[in-house]
């Protein structure tokens, strides 16, 4: 561990992580986009994530969801438990892409699910939760008979409001922003960074190097790596 990054965390008092699906490949999930991901293997897996196809046949939409997306098995590995303590340290905020349930998991106490989470699921008719397991044994709630969904962001879906003020709110009030496993290519997350503290620093930890509108700090390598040598 670089002792001028660990300085940046130690004297940090708001943190900010922005993650991707990176974060969660060391728990065994698949990420979207890499040469294994959903999005390469299967060409249609927008439009199986829209709105539109849930409308038009939510059978269809229950089975992609129910084959692809939900890995009931997976833990939470270093790099979320780590975020979790800062987070549990009031020191840290956690805004992920991810919807895979793995920072509830890790107990992360400042979360903002920007694209929703798998862990709800809730009925279209009535609006009442459902237990995730409820939902994959049946894509209908047994009260009403109405189509059941996880409370995730389909695309031609807006992102909640809430979720957009606590991440605006998140970041200007950070003195660290650190980008884990994303590309920064998705809007309106990428987005985000336009409205960081300028006086924050920025920290980007990728297998991949980045090429962001800001001035930052760019570690390539194993972010796996990074987080368990990380002192907290």
């Amino acid at each position: 561990m670089d002792a001028q990054i660990q300085a940046a965390f130690d004297a940090a008092q708001q943190i900010v992580f922005l993650t991707g699906a990176g974060v969660s490949t060391a728990s065994g999930i698949p990420d979207f986009r890499s040469a294994n991901g959903l999005y390469t293997k299967n060409r249609n897996a927008e439009y199986y994530l829209s709105h539109r196809y849930f409308a038009s046949d939510p059978a269809g939409f229950y089975q992609f969801c129910k084959n692809n997306l939900y890995f009931p098995a997976a833990q939470p590995n270093v790099i979320h438990q780590k975020q979790a303590a800062l987070t549990q340290q009031d020191r840290a905020v956690v805004i992920t892409q991810n919807i895979d349930g793995l920072y509830e998991k890790a107990q992360t106490k400042h979360l903002v699910n920007f694209h929703g989470t798998l862990e709800r699921v809730y009925c279209e008719k009535c609006y009442q939760t459902v237990p995730v397991a409820d939902y994959l044994h049946s894509r209908l709630h047994a009260a009403d008979g109405g189509a059941l969904r996880p409370d995730i962001v389909l695309y031609d879906e807006a992102i909640p409001e809430a979720a957009l003020q606590q991440s605006l709110a998140a970041l200007q009030a950070a003195d660290l922003v650190v980008i884990v496993g994303t590309s920064m290519q998705v809007y309106p997350f990428a987005g985000l960074l336009n409205y960081a503290n300028p006086a924050a620093q920025i920290l980007a930890i990728n297998q991949e190097p980045l090429h962001l509108p800001v001035d930052f700090t760019m570690l390539t390598g194993d972010a796996v790596a990074f987080f368990a040598e990380l002192k907290i």
